[in-house]
């Protein structure tokens, strides 16, 4: 007997410790500092304990921090930044803590001023400066400096987006990135292609970036670009196969947290994808969805990526495709009864569910948006045209005025066992929200969710014909409570 309660103890422990990962949201943790400079140190931390090599760039010289970081790269150094006058404190401490005893800065003066170089021979630190008169000189001479290769990156020298994303992989191929303008293949860089050989390129950025005639003048160009910066960093993390184990996202439109992240991303081997700082852009969001992507690094504090990201990020169904469908429209009304018409109760809430999974980060698409009547094969057809995760389809019920309460079904033909789980989600928020009488999971071959292949549920919300029932669904509190109810339910059906 004691052997039997120690084996069922030990199964019980093992359930219990099990449970909560299973129930888990998805992680997402910051990297930031109080300024640039802080966060360019709190980024160092995560990669390095000591680095007797570091590399310095100016704060605000982004596009000699995107050239240098394939070099530091290949120097195992950290890349810090500092003011242009004046040797930051943060960037100072640092560097005691890491014990450097090199510094490479890349840059010339105007980025960092030799005052900086005085106070950092005074630590004890030598220093070596990489600079030219230009940034495509500057990046010239850094490929110089860098081991042999005959592929390199080229990138328009003020478009800093376009390479971020490509930053990781250039500096683990020990690709330099060289810079240009739209339309004319400068010296600096022309020169850097034939001395160090280089016999293919890959080139970050559209024709707006880099025109077409000076793609054909670069060797064996390989042209990579999106519809904007966001969907350029989702394109590169797609095509170079970059690991999406934990994923650094950052803001867009904030070169110095960018680059930083780029940095630390290479050094973990990671992909880094941007986004807008106030709402999850929509290609990342696919992206994440498509890639079941659950860990990332958010670089920089809530002026570069706000809060609201960050919850989106770590809601488990953050760029899952959820197929809305509010039954009925235009000529096909539905049940009628107590001053209301079925098709219009459904398309309020499909629309406030429409509004709520989007705020959370999910990727909602609706089968219509205004009283227009589509065929049930049609809805089925655009549910699977849009690659959709999940299949809900809203409706109101009707029978005697003594019938009422809520109720959701599945069907068993496609995907039955999480069909029956979405559904068991949905079911006790939505009477909950509405406050009605429970009338169960059940399954039924309803035609939207009987031939749609994705795990698909069909709520029925509450009685039309009953008259307590009809008040709930008059109610625009109660009708955003159900679809409140109902996206949490989504988010549920992924931990």
């Amino acid at each position: 007997m004691r052997s039997l309660l120690k084996v069922l103890t030990l199964s019980f422990l093992g359930l219990v410790l099990f449970i909560p990962s299973a129930l888990a949201d998805n992680s997402a943790n910051r990297i930031s500092g109080n300024s640039r400079y802080a966060t360019a140190v709190a980024a160092s931390k995560k990669g390095w304990t000591s680095a007797s090599t570091a590399v310095i760039v100016g704060g605000d010289a982004y596009a000699d921090a995107i050239t240098a970081i394939p070099y530091a790269y290949q120097k195992n150094a950290p890349v810090l930044l500092t003011n242009k006058s004046s040797l930051s404190s943060a960037t100072k401490n640092r560097l005691l803590e890491l014990k450097t005893k090199n510094v490479i800065i890349v840059g010339g003066t105007p980025a960092v001023s030799n005052d900086v170089v005085n106070q950092i021979k005074k630590l004890g630190i030598s220093v070596k400066r990489i600079a030219g008169s230009t940034r495509y000189e500057t990046a010239a001479k850094v490929a110089n400096a860098m081991s042999s290769t005959s592929k390199a990156v080229v990138a328009n020298g003020f478009v800093y987006q376009d390479p971020i994303a490509i930053i990781p992989y250039a500096a683990r191929n020990g690709y330099p990135i060289l810079f240009t303008n739209e339309k004319t293949l400068n010296s600096a860089t022309a020169g850097a292609i034939k001395n160090k050989g280089i016999t293919k390129t890959i080139v970050v950025g559209g024709t707006n970036s880099i025109n077409s005639t000076l793609y054909s003048k670069l060797p064996s160009p390989t042209r990579i670009s999106g519809k904007n910066r966001y969907d350029l960093s989702v394109n590169i993390a797609k095509k170079y196969n970059l690991s999406t184990s934990n994923t650094y996202v950052s803001n867009g439109f904030r070169h110095p947290d960018s680059v930083i992240g780029a940095a630390l991303a290479a050094k973990q081997n990671k992909a880094i994808i941007l986004t807008n700082g106030d709402n999850l852009s929509k290609e990342p969001r696919a992206f994440i969805g498509d890639k079941n992507i659950k860990t990332f690094s958010v670089m920089g504090g809530t002026p570069s990526v706000a809060d609201k990201v960050v919850t989106q990020l770590k809601n488990p169904a953050v760029g899952k495709t959820i197929f809305i469908d509010p039954g009925h429209g235009d000529q096909d009304p539905g049940a009628i009864g107590n001053g209301l018409q079925e098709k219009d109760v459904n398309l309020d809430i499909a629309k406030r569910l429409n509004s709520k999974l989007n705020s959370a980060g999910a990727i909602p698409v609706m089968s219509r948006s205004n009283d227009t009547f589509y065929s049930l094969e049609e809805r089925v057809k655009k549910g699977a045209n849009a690659n959709a995760d999940l299949f809900i389809s809203i409706h109101a019920n009707s029978a005697t005025a003594s019938a009422s309460g809520t109720e959701t079904y599945y069907d068993e033909t496609y995907q039955s066992a999480n069909s029956r789980r979405l559904a068991e989600e949905v079911q006790p928020r939505v009477v909950s929200a509405f406050g009605t009488r429970d009338r169960g999971v059940k399954t039924a071959g309803f035609y939207v969710i009987k031939y749609s292949k994705m795990p698909s549920v069909l709520i029925e919300t509450a009685f039309i014909t009953n008259s307590s029932d009809a008040g709930k669904l008059k109610s625009a509190t109660l009708k955003d409570k159900a679809a409140k109810g109902i996206n949490a339910a989504v988010s549920a059906y992924y931990r």
